[in-house]
């Protein structure tokens, strides 16, 4: 493979994405990522094994295949578990003590996108420290003088009960003696890595599913369905006359929620749900939710006035997390559904996230909507701008003013302007008192951002 500059960088806030069979979503990078990985972190004294799992994309068995390639040249072996929920990946990682995992996944992105994220033997994405040992012994010339012969190849094999050994883990976490019988449940599975998971298990333990979009392909994930579209979860809630709907993305890291009325319960709700029933059983560290800029102000106060903290981070849940261990809380997550429940699991967890809320529905009896209603969230609109390649927003003077000029407007309100960590795309969310207000603040912004960076 021809070198590139090692001044281009491949990791994200959520490891390599792009085009799959376009730069950097190639075989060839794969190989290349698979062998450098293999070399950054081994642990000299572990099993000497790497696992793979990935979501329902058709270009997942060619980067699987690449990735395999790459690590057994470097004398790692590699675990293949087949299609699998991130979470599940995180759960298997740490279960089976191998050195490390590997996610193949867009996430919530098209199907014709893809990509590659590590977690930690421990179960955790890697910290940027890690990728960036990564990607220079990519671009550097020393892997080549690297090549065990014989007997030191590696070799790969696959593990057949990975996704029962994730079932029965995440039953284990809804409370022992309880029951979803008598439940009508809508799970819509995005057509991705948990389209058997979550229905078994919600089935499993009592409950009437109705699943929906659980028929993958390899190009029907995320195709107007999941987590960025619930609205055929709102509809075959009605249709069903279903007490909750369950909304996954393509990995189902991600969890979106709708009542028995039909109405969306995001991320930001699900904490205080969550945050609210562990603090009345006080299993709510440090009384303390560490969620992210994108989160409302609404979330926040109300929180605040049941004697529960928030700290914010940086978008990411890997920011999250980060803040999670050193604050030692056990809730954080994201207003888009990641949700982590360090308890349970290393990473935000669509099923997990999914019981616990029925889990809190069950011991509380009440419904959905009941837990909800007295959450009040502030008017907030989102933009998102198409761009060709993402820049410094700071580089463009006609950007920078349109947002102080925006901050004035708003008074007591916020915007946010960040680039997309995944997507080339520039977000801008406003949020205010007033809808109509806000919205024309954020179209405003972002036709100043489309005007300077085409």
């Amino acid at each position: 493979m021809a070198k590139r500059k090692s001044t281009v960088k491949l990791f994200g806030t959520d490891g390599i994405r792009g085009k799959a069979n376009h730069y950097p979503m190639t075989g060839e990078i794969a190989f290349e990522v698979g062998r450098a990985a293999a070399y950054v972190l081994n642990k000299k004294h572990g099993l000497n094994k790497i696992l793979i799992g990935k979501d329902t994309r058709l270009s997942g068995y060619m980067l699987e295949s690449a990735l395999t390639s790459g690590i057994c040249s470097m004398g790692m072996h590699v675990v293949l578990v087949g299609p699998m929920p991130t979470p599940g990946i995180a759960f298997v990682t740490r279960s089976l003590r191998v050195d490390a995992g590997v996610v193949i996944s867009a996430s919530h992105n098209p199907y014709d996108d893809n990509g590659i994220k590590f977690f930690s033997s421990e179960g955790f994405k890697l910290p940027d420290s890690i990728e960036h040992r990564i990607e220079k012994a990519m671009f550097s010339q020393k892997l080549e003088k690297i090549r065990p012969e014989g007997r030191e190849i590696g070799k790969a094999y696959r593990v057949d009960d990975a996704a029962g050994r994730y079932i029965e883990y995440i039953k284990s976490t809804f409370p022992k003696g309880r029951t979803l019988e008598g439940l009508k449940i809508v799970v819509d599975c995005s057509n991705g890595s948990a389209y058997k998971i979550t229905p078994y298990a919600l089935n499993e333990l009592g409950a009437d599913v109705i699943p929906i979009n659980d028929a993958p392909d390899g190009i029907n994930i995320n195709a107007d369905c999941g987590a960025a579209h619930p609205e055929a979860m709102q509809r075959a809630v009605l249709e069903h006359k279903a007490d909750i709907g369950i909304a996954h993305d393509g990995d189902a890291d991600r969890t979106i929620l709708c009542d028995e009325k039909g109405e969306i319960v995001d991320g930001d709700k699900i904490m205080a749900v969550c945050a609210m029933d562990m603090k009345k059983d006080g299993k709510l560290k440090g009384n303390t939710v560490v969620a992210t800029v994108m989160s409302n102000i609404g979330f926040e106060l109300f929180l605040k006035k049941s004697g529960i903290k928030v700290v914010r981070t940086k978008v990411g849940d890997r920011y999250v997390v980060e803040e999670m261990l050193k604050r030692n809380c056990n809730l954080g997550g994201e207003q888009s559904g990641h949700i982590i429940f360090l308890d349970y699991n290393s990473t935000g967890d669509g099923p997990i996230t999914a019981l616990q809320v029925l889990s809190a529905m069950c011991r509380r009896e009440k419904s959905l909507s009941e837990l909800v209603s007295c959450i009040p969230i502030y008017p907030q609109v989102l933009v998102n701008v198409h761009v060709r390649k993402l820049k410094n927003m700071e580089d463009f003077p006609d950007i920078t003013s349109a947002i102080k000029k925006a901050r004035k407007k708003l008074n007591s309100g916020r915007i946010l302007v960040r680039p997309s960590g995944t997507e080339p795309k520039i977000r801008v969310m406003v949020e205010g008192d007033n809808m109509d207000n806000i919205t024309a603040i954020a179209e405003d912004v972002a036709e100043v951002i489309k005007a300077n960076m085409k």
